[in-house]
């Protein structure tokens, strides 16, 4: 969220470092992680499978972690010394990434509206993929859009 837009939570690359910074607080498992980030910016933004397990690989690749035996048969990772000393040595980058996701909770949008403007974008999406509207459709959708944006600006 730059910027006041909805987009990306993370510029290129930034989520690595996210990971890493929580994998040195203690060894977690995938979803762990995606469930910390949730929890650290309200719920405004959840990583999805698919953006956390091919970072953890490369995070792997690069020697920045390793897996570890875990009880519940989940994978976990742990830092490595590797990891640790480019963690050090990014130490800025991760403080103002942790910054930047504390501000979410504090004074970001909330995740309930978040939620809703993205439900309405979906539902635009889907509606006007399924073929060409009608005149009346068109007047319809806009005015509906046209009186929401009236009452949001009274609120």
């Amino acid at each position: 969220m730059r910027g006041g837009r909805l987009g990306r939570f993370f510029e290129h690359g930034d989520l690595r470092f996210v990971v890493l910074g929580l994998i040195a607080e203690k060894p977690r498992h995938g979803y762990e992680i995606i469930k910390a980030i949730e929890d650290s910016v309200g719920g405004a933004y959840s990583p999805s499978p698919g953006t956390i397990y091919p970072t953890l690989t490369l995070l792997e690749e690069q020697g920045y972690i390793a897996m570890e035996a875990s009880e519940d048969s989940k994978k976990s990772y742990a830092m490595t010394p590797d990891g640790r000393a480019f963690l050090e040595t990014n130490r800025p980058i991760v403080d103002a990434l942790r910054a930047r996701m504390a501000t979410m909770t504090e004074d970001g949008p909330a995740p309930q509206i978040i939620r809703a403007m993205e439900n309405l974008k979906l539902a635009l999406r889907l509606r006007l993929g399924r073929g060409p509207l009608t005149g009346e459709q068109i007047a319809h959708i806009a005015e509906v859009l046209d009186r929401t944006a009236g009452e949001i600006e009274r609120s």
